[in-house]
């Protein structure tokens, strides 16, 4: 078995169930066993009205019995605090993370800095005590964005969805809240 056998990545457009889909296999993994745990690791920042409003409604629409931890940043660091045999962490979501990194409303990119979170987020998939689940966009199938700066987080965003399907057993589609699974290959 791969050491990232239990690990799981949920893609999708925006509003295609991404989110819904993760907190399905959260419940199913609560009902597995008696005594496991949910940890959502939570990426958003809310910098404008619409997006506390998006972040409220996901607090209140969570399944009961997942605790949230907020982290736009040090996502390793959360992992690595949460992680336990006997808990799923989800993370909703790796798209807001990047932005966090690369688009920050308030100060400036730090894009090695996050390239070197990247490296270290590798290394630590398999050596994690919990098998995670990872929500994430793909916003490649689109057109080709104008911008040089949209048209370099597109490539990030795809490069790194691509980095940790490599590290995971199952790559789950979202299309129209529907949800289209498959293992993932190993890379020879």
């Amino acid at each position: 078995m791969r050491a990232a056998a239990r690990h799981q990545l949920v893609v999708g457009g925006q509003r295609s169930g991404k989110s819904r889909q993760a907190e399905r296999l959260a419940l199913a993994w609560l009902r597995e066993q008696q005594g496991r745990s949910v940890s959502l690791i939570a990426t958003a920042e809310a910098h404008d009205e619409e997006m506390r409003e998006r972040i409220a409604r996901h607090r209140v629409e969570r399944p009961a019995g997942v605790v949230t931890v907020e982290e736009p940043l040090q996502l390793c660091e959360a992992l690595r605090a949460q992680a336990a045999p006997q808990r799923l962490l989800v993370v909703d979501c790796l798209t807001l993370w990047l932005t966090n990194w690369l688009m920050p409303m308030h100060g400036t990119p730090r894009r090695e800095a996050w390239l070197e979170e990247c490296t270290a987020l590798d290394a630590l998939l398999p050596q994690l005590a919990s098998p995670v689940v990872f929500v994430s966009n793909e916003v490649g199938w689109g057109v080709m964005p104008m911008g040089r700066e949209v048209r370099a987080y597109v490539d990030d965003l795809g490069r790194l969805n691509q980095q940790i399907a490599r590290r995971c057993a199952t790559l789950t589609l979202m299309v129209a809240g529907q949800a289209w699974s498959r293992p993932v290959e190993e890379q020879g």
